[in-house]
């Protein structure tokens, strides 16, 4: 997000200081502002002080665990927290997402992998802060009620489809490469570890917001690669 990520303030929390460098040391390249702490309750004082754009935290923390941690928060912020821990289990997966985080990653990890999470979550919370509604040429799309709008007539979308658009929505005029969708869309999911899957949902995307299916406005192909939306 060139130009905007300087005025993004994210914390990193984990009881390991050589994983809050690495990964402190990698978001100030990216032009972000860092916070650090190694315990629950440190983190927690951080938080109210500072009011983070967004929280790395660790699931396994010294004081109080990352679920509690994040719970505390959730009540008390609305701000994204992205689960960061060592174990793969489904469960803690389940148990983290219900706790209140917005996402999951498991270590060992690519920072790549953190930094194009953080992108995503960041500017779909620019988003809903900036409109509500956003339209494109003959496309309308009401991210608070869900509703498509093509043409003036209703578009009734399923929710992988509706993510699916509101990814793209996300990054206009981006070319999203077709194992970024299938992270951000299906990133828990053994059934759509295949580029074959993201091509299906686009085509079927596509047949309900498209005029022409065979000559997308909004959906483009990018040979090779994956998608870019058209915004204009």
């Amino acid at each position: 997000m060139p130009g905007s990520k300087s005025k993004h303030r994210i914390l990193v929390v984990d009881d390991d200081k050589d994983i809050v460098q690495t990964i402190k040391g990698n978001l100030e390249l990216d032009g972000y502002e860092v916070l650090t702490a190694f315990d629950g309750h440190s983190s927690l004082q951080l938080a109210r002080e500072h009011r983070p754009d967004l929280i790395i935290l660790d699931l396994n923390l010294p004081d109080i665990d990352g679920i509690k941690a994040c719970q505390i928060m959730r009540r008390e912020y609305d701000f994204p927290i992205i689960m960061l821990t060592a174990r793969d289990a489904v469960a803690d997966k389940v148990l983290g997402l219900e706790c209140g985080a917005d996402d999951y990653i498991v270590k060992p990890f690519n920072f790549l992998e953190l930094s194009a999470r953080i992108k995503s979550i960041l500017k779909r919370v620019e988003r809903s802060l900036v409109n509500d509604l956003c339209e494109f040429q003959d496309l309308c799309i009401d991210f608070k009620s869900k509703n498509v709008t093509v043409r003036g007539e209703n578009v009734k979308l399923t929710k992988t489809e509706f993510e699916l658009l509101s990814l793209f929505v996300s990054y206009p005029g981006e070319v999203l490469s077709r194992e970024f969708i299938q992270q951000q869309i299906w990133r828990d999911s053994q059934l759509y570890q295949t580029s074959r899957a993201v091509d299906v949902h686009v085509q079927r995307l596509r047949k309900k917001i498209e005029a022409e299916v065979d000559k997308p406005e909004y959906i483009i192909t990018v040979a090779g690669v994956g998608y870019r939306f058209q915004a204009g």
